[in-house]
């Protein structure tokens, strides 16, 4: 975890306030009960209620995860910061309902276990259930419930087990991931009965504010803690470059209807045009020199930089760090048909690339929870326990050959779709060595965004190829068996795969305001 660099800062404080409710991370727990089977990879999973309630805060939950990892995970603990004793942000529940028990169940456990429901006072609502190794109901002092104006919508995520007696225990997550959701994880879990309604909220940060999140000083921090490490196949010929470097060395901008007209770009981009929308008015390319426009397409890696975006999430109990890279190209894709590798051709080909990672980082303790890696359209979202390290709490991330789709290992080909051939060479780039943060909307003024990131057309041109009629001519030198399958694979793939048309920029994704996709 990185030093705090201005203690008294809401950041990483420990504490962050809700709106009366003021809340608090644990990460020690005490075991209560256990299955060994079921659950991912048949298992079973591990039920715990947090350790080491910090004085004057209570459970609002027990925790559960599978026993297919190590335990790393996290509850929230609640305080009531009202001074209203009577309709304060915490109660005590009136009851409980007993939810589900094993005490039938022929499986290997640690003799019987019970969830129960606590039963809320009225304008109250539970958000987390109670777990036991004894039929007897827990004490009402055990868990408390929460007002109700300070609890949102819960939705299942993980799935963390499952009985055949007909009970699923997911984790709970809020419904919106936005930077502007008020909904607050809190790190417990859902024990749904198939066919019932889902029985527990989740809380809603009413306050949310900047004050939990990083000022400048702290981000320069994670970033130097976090800065992930980005190593790129040995046989790589497309590299990063900055975006400065990219329109310094010849890159210009067209015009619909003055395509023999192209102008070149001003090194901030203060020329291209601002806001409005992709409507393909405008587009950028290379160099139209035939040397010089392959000069620019291997990029600049030596004076490479990288550009972050700092969003709140969650409420403001998390903040995301996006990692924005460019590449001026992104090179011609290739394919693996069971383990035969074939050219695509010009397919997969287009100006302009960019990609990215995400840091997400608790606003409790500035501790890294998990990293987000970005794949063509999609990507997913790895817990920081499964990455690999590498100088301290740098993330190491594998860059794919030409399509730079990113990885949190070397990837492996088999099967039939598109090579990501990743591997661990000696180019890499340490994305903390150059970095510019060019969005961070809640510092307001303190961040001055680039002209160039505000351009919403297209930093590459319309391909002028048939991809259909490049993906045949491959698939026409396939036995018959692979061919139907080859063609499913491959024209499933989105545009940024096959490179049908250049790409816009970071703040025209739809992740510059929204959550990541899975």
């Amino acid at each position: 975890m990185p030093n705090n660099p201005e203690s008294g800062e809401g950041f990483a404080s420990g504490t962050i306030d809700l709106g009366g409710l003021q809340v608090y991370q644990i990460s020690s727990f005490t075991k209560v009960w256990a299955t060994n089977e079921g659950g991912p990879d048949n298992l079973g999973a591990t039920f715990f209620e947090p350790a080491s309630i910090p004085e004057g805060f209570f459970m609002l939950g027990s925790y559960s995860q599978p026993n297919n990892r190590p335990l790393f995970g996290w509850s929230l603990v609640g305080k009531d910061v009202t001074g209203d004793p009577s309709g304060g942000a915490l109660k005590q529940p009136i009851d409980y309902t007993l939810v589900w028990s094993s005490e039938a169940l022929q499986i290997k456990q640690d003799g019987p276990g019970y969830i129960w429901l606590p039963t809320p006072p009225d304008g109250y609502k539970a958000i987390g259930h109670v777990v036991t190794n004894s039929p007897e109901k827990p004490s009402l002092d055990k868990i408390r419930c929460i007002r109700s104006d300070l609890t949102d919508v819960s939705v299942i995520d993980a799935w963390i087990w499952g009985s055949e007696k007909g009970i699923n225990v997911y984790a709970s997550t809020p419904t919106d991931r936005g930077t502007q959701a008020l909904g607050v994880p809190t790190g417990t879990f859902i024990a749904q009965i198939i066919g019932s309604e889902l029985p527990l909220a989740c809380l809603k940060n009413v306050k949310a504010n900047s004050s939990a999140m990083p000022n400048l000083s702290q981000i320069q921090a994670l970033v130097q803690a976090y800065s992930p490490w980005i190593y790129f196949d040995p046989n790589e010929q497309y590299l990063p470059s900055s975006v400065g470097w990219f329109f310094e060395n010849g890159a210009l901008l067209f015009e619909k209807g003055k395509e023999s007209e192209p102008v070149s770009i001003e090194p901030t981009g203060s020329n291209l045009p601002q806001g409005g929308s992709n409507d393909g008015a405008y587009w950028l390319d290379l160099p139209v020199n035939g040397s010089t426009k392959d000069y620019v397409k291997k990029g600049d890696l030596q004076n490479a930089g990288v550009y972050l975006h700092i969003k709140p999430v969650f409420g403001t109990t998390f903040t995301d760090i996006t990692i924005w890279v460019f590449y001026p190209f992104n090179g011609a894709a290739r394919a693996i048909v069971e383990f035969i590798s074939i050219s695509l051709g010009k397919i997969g080909e287009h100006v302009g690339d960019w990609e990215h990672v995400t840091l997400r980082i608790s606003n409790f303790n500035g501790e890294l929870k998990s990293v987000y890696f970005s794949q063509h359209s999609k990507g997913i979202w790895i817990d920081a326990w499964e990455l690999e390290f590498e100088n301290g709490n740098k993330p190491v991330t594998y860059a794919a050959l030409h399509s730079h789709a990113f990885f949190p290992k070397v990837q492996g080909n088999k099967g039939i779709g598109i090579r990501n051939d990743t591997g661990k060479g000696k180019i890499v780039m340490d994305t903390g060595v150059r970095f510019l943060v060019v969005g961070a909307e809640y510092l307001g003024s303190t961040i001055v965004e680039p002209p160039w990131l505000n351009y919403a057309r297209e930093w590459g041109p319309n391909i002028s190829y048939n991809t259909a009629d490049e993906i045949n001519k491959v698939a026409k030198a396939l036995p018959g068996k692979l061919k139907k399958a080859f063609l499913n694979s491959v024209q499933s793939l989105p545009n940024e795969v096959l490179g049908e048309q250049g790409p816009t920029g970071p703040k025209w994704k739809d992740n510059w305001s929204g959550d990541e996709r899975v």
